[in-house]
């Protein structure tokens, strides 16, 4: 009888340039079962995307460096096939990249800041649904 390992939880890329954020976002995604991995800004999730592909990416949508729509485009053309949840503050304030712009530009969710984390780990689950017991 061959015994086989569980499924690996689906790996989740977590992109901010707020440590804090960043920390926070990532703790709930491994406290609902989620393997993480993280990235101060789209540079650096890119370099990750390279190294392993990811399941999901949360990213924040304003940070230094490619951010907004060059960043959604980025991530797309690295990892066609990721999901991609977006988030900012700007959102719901009338300026810059609108829920609708985001969503157009090919992310699967766009989630306006302060984020709830339910909020959160319905959209993850909705995307690539829930991680093995």
């Amino acid at each position: 009888m061959t015994v086989r390992a569980a499924d690996p939880a689906p790996d989740i890329l977590v992109v901010d340039d707020d440590p804090i954020l960043r920390d926070l976002l990532a703790d709930w995604l491994q406290g609902a079962g989620y393997r993480v991995r993280t990235a101060n800004d789209c540079e650096g999730a890119l370099l990750e995307l390279g190294q392993r592909a990811a399941a999901l990416v949360v990213s924040d949508m304003y940070m230094p460096g490619a951010c907004g729509l060059e960043a959604i485009d980025r991530i797309k053309r690295r990892q066609p096939a990721v999901g991609l949840i977006v988030v900012s503050g700007r959102f719901n304030s009338g300026e810059g990249l609108t829920r609708d712009a985001a969503l157009g530009a090919g992310a699967d969710r766009a989630l306006a800041k302060p984020l709830k984390r339910s909020e959160l780990l319905r959209a993850v689950t909705d995307l690539i649904g829930t991680p093995p017991a």
